[in-house]
């Protein structure tokens, strides 16, 4: 609406100007048919540059006529418009807002944290949020909502958790506390990113010696799972070959060595060597002499 009350301002001052300087000098008819003419070409391009209004890729424009705000958004793209109507203008991209929090741990260690915090406007709540908070809705609602929750969820969690993995847990849990008051008030928030985590520095170096400590008793565990795995698995071996050699020994009878003698004693007789003398068994006797072939 400015533009169109700077037209009609510099019209009226023309106006003035001229009356005075026609009533001074006596101008005829035709001036002021003139300035009649200017003055309407005026308003007429006054509000024909403010019937259309071009809305920017990734945003809506709110509309409010006097007070008045329209609860359906322009979108993006060309839009016809009231030319007494101010357009103001949202992001709907998804945004970060980056916060530096001094937090209590469970122990009550205060941490320094840095947070960013990923959200994005919804589209359709535009209107609402313009009616009822404002332009500076990161300042009115998001900063002062991610300072309380995040103190909240940390007074649950040690120091170690933010110092370790577990701040993805964290985030998470700040997620589901704080996205549906956002999304009440008109913002939706994607993630919660813990980027830095700053502690005292004799607590971060006790947590670094703990986190060691944790680490070899976790490798000599290791190790120990390993060697017992070894003497069970030796242990299994050995009793097999036990079990085997219990087996072999019950199926070895006299009978059985005997013909394996009688075996062994053919196998001999039947070999190209020279003379050889065998010495049977004393039970059954049996001193052989072999002559073998020349």
């Amino acid at each position: 609406m400015t533009s169109i009350i700077g037209f009609v301002f510099l019209a009226l001052i023309a106006g003035i100007i001229y009356a005075i300087v026609g009533k001074k000098f006596g101008g005829g008819t035709a001036g002021p048919r003139v300035l009649t003419g200017f003055i309407i070409a005026g308003l007429l391009i006054g509000i024909g540059t403010r019937l259309f209004v071009i809305i920017d890729a990734g945003t809506v424009g709110v509309v409010d006529f006097w007070g008045k705000v329209s609860p359906t958004p322009l979108e993006a793209g060309v839009n016809m418009r009231n030319p007494l109507a101010d357009i103001h203008s949202f992001s709907i991209k998804t945004m970060e807002l980056k916060e530096d929090v001094d937090t209590p741990s469970k122990e009550g260690l205060i941490t320094h944290l840095e947070v960013s915090l990923w959200y994005k406007v919804i589209p359709d709540k535009t209107p609402e949020i313009y009616r009822t908070i404002g332009v500076a809705y990161e300042d009115i609602i998001l900063k002062p909502l991610i300072r309380s929750v995040l103190r909240s969820v940390t007074a649950e969690y040690e120091a170690k958790a933010l110092y370790t993995a577990g701040r993805e847990a964290i985030g998470a849990e700040i997620l589901k506390v704080a996205e549906p008051v956002a999304r009440e008030k008109g913002m939706a928030i994607d993630k919660v990113l813990l980027r830095a985590v700053k502690l005292p520095q004799l607590v971060a170096e006790a947590i670094e010696r703990k986190l060691q400590a944790e680490q070899q008793s976790e490798q000599m565990k290791f190790v120990l799972d390993k060697e017992r795995q070894e003497a069970d698995r030796k242990r299994i071996e050995a009793q097999g070959i036990a079990d085997f050699q219990k087996i072999v020994t019950q199926g070895i009878t006299p009978s059985l060595l005997d013909w394996k003698g009688i075996e062994a004693t053919e196998k001999l007789a039947a070999s190209p060597n020279t003379k050889v003398v065998i010495i049977g068994n004393p039970k059954n006797g049996l001193p052989l002499i072999l002559e073998g072939q020349k």
